[in-house]
């Protein structure tokens, strides 16, 4: 019984590998990006490509764990939520509320240390901010004003 068992779910788990997640980003337009407009300096541009850019906007790098499933469904949810929340790509899109709402929600969840989420950094130990990178960020992220 347990030996059936336990081929059912390896045939499961093959089977399931044929569903496979769309790895497409939207196009972006390089003039609607928060990068673009904000205009950071080089070590900002880096911390937001590295640590942000993967699950909040449209230039998601997919690497070889989304070809496995059912861990891919889940990561791309992850992904999908994140563009949903907040999507760098069309940072001209939003109005002056949603910025400054936006820019206060990044500084919060930045500097309370629950962005990037920690399941995001046990895959890409990159993306892990020290003290010292997030009061960097969060100090620049302060120092934004929203302009219509």
């Amino acid at each position: 019984m347990k030996k059936k068992i336990l081929i059912g779910l390896l045939v499961l788990l093959v089977v399931i590998q044929f569903i496979r997640v769309d790895k497409t980003n939207p196009p972006v337009d390089v003039t609607q990006d928060f990068i673009t407009i904000t205009k950071p300096p080089v070590e900002i541009v880096s911390l937001l490509k590295t640590a942000c850019y993967d699950c909040h906007s449209n230039e998601t790098n997919y690497p070889w764990y989304f070809n496995v499933a059912p861990f891919s469904w889940w990561a791309k949810d992850h992904v999908n939520d994140g563009r949903k929340h907040l999507n760098y790509s069309i940072w001209a899109t939003y109005n002056k509320e949603r910025q400054t709402h936006k820019l206060d929600e990044m500084y919060g969840e930045v500097e309370e240390d629950q962005m990037p989420l920690s399941s995001y950094e046990l895959m890409h130990n990159e993306a892990e901010l020290t003290t010292e990178q997030r009061i960097t960020l969060v100090n620049w992220l302060r120092t934004l004003d929203v302009v219509e």
